[in-house]
């Protein structure tokens, strides 16, 4: 046990560079207090880099910004731990929205049928569709992550003085839960917060930087909203290879709600989730049920081109994924995955959902 303690101490003083035997044990001391946390390791790089922080002379302004991220960062961790059982839907789209306009009353059905299938209805919290979203969730089945606005943005009534709002100082903490805490991804008719949010939530999910996961742009019915932002994407972005022809995969763009309600509901079907083990050289994807027979066949023939090497194959729970112990139950499949190629990804998501 003391070997064992002397080799922590001998890591965590290495790991400081800053040749303070001093500043070293006490967070060691401090980590013992702790116990029995099970991610002291990582807390011990916490602890180290505010070291470094200071011992690199940061100003004041740059201080407050990480004391201030921090914070609403832990908060919101644990507000959402009582809820991480929940699906959620995260909203986006125009304050400037009223009450009876086609969009508000859009996001109002769209809200109520994703309350009904089961899911929390997360929105930036303030007017226009973020209000609509809550109102047909109902404030049981409500999230609210508002923003400290210059001028202030009053949380709606359905959210106000619920447990469940969050009031954020910085977007991109703020958006960090749109995304991280939402099994999909609903975009509707807004301003520049609307589009900034949905390219960062495509480029996120392109880039792997974000769970694979339903994003629908939802518009009115008949409306030209999202068809408009499509033409862009097409003549700008597809023709001219910014993008690729699969790409076009990883959003759904719909003018009727019982589609974008299906289009989150079958996306997780038979699918479950995915993870990385193996040092990230292998990619596995929990099922809620044992696949078709014929799965394996038609995903080796079809996706081969996204497999560095072997093939796609069940497999059992990896080690890796003892910290999961509800999902180790669950059938998976496992091969090494070219990290380019999410969006086939996400075709390959879809053919499971198929087949089963």
């Amino acid at each position: 046990m003391r070997e064992q303690e002397n080799l922590e101490r001998e890591r965590s003083r290495r790991a400081y560079a800053v040749n303070d035997e001093k500043v070293a044990a006490a967070i060691e001391e401090l980590l013992q207090e702790l116990r029995p946390y099970s991610n002291a390791d990582i807390l011990r790089d916490i602890f180290i880099t505010a070291v470094k922080m200071a011992k690199d002379g940061a100003d004041r302004g740059d201080a407050k910004i990480i004391r201030t991220a921090m914070k609403e960062l832990r908060y919101a961790f644990r507000v959402f731990a009582a809820y991480r059982d929940y699906p959620k839907v995260s909203i986006f789209g125009s304050a400037r929205v009223l009450e009876g306009q086609p969009e508000f009353e859009v996001a109002r059905e769209f809200g109520a049928k994703m309350a009904e299938a089961g899911y929390l209805v997360v929105t930036g919290a303030g007017p226009g569709i973020m209000a609509a979203g809550h109102l047909g969730a109902g404030q049981a089945k409500s999230f609210g992550l508002n923003i400290r606005l210059p001028f202030e943005q009053l949380p709606n009534p359905t959210i106000n003085g619920d447990r469940k709002l969050l009031n954020f100082r910085y977007f991109f903490t703020r958006k960090l839960f749109f995304v991280k805490e939402s099994e999909a991804i609903v975009l509707m008719p807004g301003g520049f917060g609307t589009l900034d949010e949905g390219f960062e939530v495509l480029t996120l999910v392109q880039t792997g930087k974000s769970e694979i996961k339903p994003v629908v742009m939802l518009d009115v019915p008949g409306g030209s909203y999202w068809k408009d932002w499509f033409a862009f994407i097409e003549k700008q972005m597809l023709r001219r290879g910014f993008i690729s022809p699969e790409d076009r995969a990883l959003f759904c763009l719909t003018d009727n709600v019982d589609k974008a309600v299906s289009e989150i509901q079958t996306f997780y079907r038979f699918y479950h989730s995915a993870r990385f083990v193996d040092h990230r050289r292998k990619l596995v994807l929990r099922l809620k049920q044992p696949p078709d027979p014929r799965l394996l066949g038609a995903l080796n023939e079809k996706f081969h081109d996204i497999v560095v090497e072997g093939k796609i194959e069940l497999a059992e729970p990896f080690p890796e994924e003892r910290d999961e112990p509800r999902l180790l139950k669950l059938p998976r499949l496992a091969f090494a995955f070219d990290q380019r190629q999410y969006a086939r990804l996400r075709q390959l998501i879809d053919t499971v959902n198929r087949f089963g």
